[in-house]
């Protein structure tokens, strides 16, 4: 990975919080503290892979439809983040797989 590899990160990364900071205060929010949560869960791809600017496509379409971002992601949305990691390997994954041998 070179500097031009990692500034294009960050312009990629800026461009996404751009994006997040664009939707309404209770969108905000609530991608905040997914995004907190999911780094804690730690998804292998998480900054590079289509998580987060999925979730951001996702909340741009709610907002623009005028629904609640509850009403989008349910009221446990430590459970629709489980939900859409559920098929994603996890650091907690490749340790324990990492014991194993």
């Amino acid at each position: 990975m070179g500097i031009h590899d990692l500034i294009e990160g960050k312009r990629q990364w800026r461009a996404h919080m751009a994006r997040v900071k664009a939707l309404p205060p209770d969108y905000q929010i609530v991608y905040q503290e997914m995004q907190r949560y999911l780094f804690k869960v730690g998804p292998v791809d998480l900054t590079d892979g289509p998580l987060l600017p999925g979730i951001v496509d996702f909340f741009e379409e709610g907002a623009a439809a005028g629904q609640p971002v509850l009403k989008v992601t349910g009221r446990d949305v430590a459970a629709f983040c489980d939900e859409l990691i559920k098929d994603s390997p996890t650091y907690a994954d490749l340790y324990q797989e990492s014991l194993k041998k």
